[in-house]
């Protein structure tokens, strides 16, 4: 009996050995179930802002340059007063335009003159004419050629009254042109308004801007009373902002106070080199406390048609490649690639493949890969 054990020890260690390795076969191919947290996507209406820079601007400004050449002989503004619609503010002297305008009167003159010369030439002629032909009734009395010369005649003189009229009318205009060009030596305010800029004074000698890229102005006036804001505004942040909505801002001159303006006007055009379109709220300045040119921070409301998605912002990742969420579905990791929007809190807005209720894992990370098996726990 004995030696029956001894000749078969070998062949069961070997058995032995051959179940201890199919075990451990076996153990190392079945995959790991990882136990993860997750949570579920959250969906609800966005509520928030962001904080976009702004420069504000006056409502209407204007330079003002002189329209004909001339000494200034009296400026009745500077810089810092404030002016109304049609008050004057300059008056340039340039004697050569009353030389001009005495001119224009004496060709006017003449050219009347010349008028009724030419009218009553007609009215002879026209009276010559008729008589010729009543006569020319009695055969033999008056010659054909005389007829046709008489009726040449009065044809030539309306032809110069004709000319005459134009020539009156051409020196009204002259006359016309003239008399505006001596209103110009009145320069008035064309709106109420601030002085910002002057840069002439009594005694100087001024005229037309010819390269309005390098002409200084002789005053600038600017509208303080009622600027605007403008706001070069992200291009995925303006598509759903209502028109007439209230908007806040601030200003570093008054850090404590918040300012408001009224969303006005939309370029509806984006800036190529920026990726942003330029968007202008109404601000009343009643009291003058903001200067044009000023830079603000618009606390911007975002805005969406429908409700949105929210995860916590550990539930995003990205690598080299893409951006993702890792949803649990089944047991499995799936990765669903999202883009993120507006955070608020630990929460941020993503958008791609995902619905309200999906379970996400909570910190994700590229090493759970896609189809790994997963154990979620909420």
């Amino acid at each position: 009996m004995k030696s029956k054990i001894v000749r078969y020890a070998p062949l069961l260690i070997l058995l032995a050995v051959c179940g201890c390795n199919s075990k451990k076969q076996a153990t190392e191919q079945k995959p790991a179930i990882r136990r993860v947290p997750v949570v579920r996507v959250a969906e609800r209406p966005l509520n928030a802002s962001i904080n976009l820079p702004a420069e504000l601007a006056p409502f209407e400004e204007v330079a003002l340059y002189p329209r004909v050449p001339g000494y200034l002989e009296w400026i009745g503004v500077d810089r810092g007063s404030f002016v109304k619609k049609g008050q004057m503010l300059i008056r340039l002297s340039a004697p050569e335009l009353k030389a001009q305008r005495a001119q224009a009167q004496s060709q006017l003159q003449a050219t009347q003159a010349a008028l009724l010369v030419a009218k009553a030439k007609l009215a002879s002629d026209q009276g010559t004419d008729a008589h010729l032909r009543a006569a020319a009734q009695t055969p033999g009395i008056i010659a054909g050629n005389d007829l046709l010369v008489s009726a040449q005649t009065v044809k030539s003189d309306q032809a110069n009254v004709t000319a005459a009229e134009r020539n009156v009318q051409a020196a009204e205009e002259a006359l016309k042109a003239n008399t505006q060009m001596s209103d110009y030596l009145e320069v008035r305010a064309p709106f109420d308004g601030m002085v910002t800029e002057r840069n002439v004074h009594p005694g100087a000698l001024v005229g037309p801007a010819v390269d309005s890229a390098k002409a200084v102005p002789m005053i600038r006036i600017q509208m303080i009373d009622h600027l605007r804001l403008i706001i070069p505004v992200p291009q995925a942040d303006v598509a759903e902002v209502p028109a007439r909505q209230t908007v806040t801002f601030t200003v570093p001159a008054f850090p404590s106070q918040t300012f408001s303006g009224t969303l006005t006007r939309n370029s509806h055009a984006i800036d190529q080199s920026t990726r942003t379109m330029p968007v202008e709220l109404d601000v009343k300045n009643l009291d003058r406390k903001l200067t044009p040119g000023t830079y603000a921070q618009v606390h911007w409301p975002i805005h969406r048609s429908r409700p949105s998605l929210f995860v916590p912002k550990t539930a995003v990742t990205s690598n080299q490649e893409r951006t993702f969420v890792i949803r649990v579905a089944d047991g499995k990791a799936e990765w669903v690639d999202v883009r993120t929007g507006t955070n608020e809190g630990d929460q941020v807005e993503v958008m791609g493949q995902l619905h309200a209720g999906d379970r996400v894992v909570l910190r994700a990370s590229d090493e759970i890969q896609h189809g790994a098996s997963i154990q979620a726990e909420e």
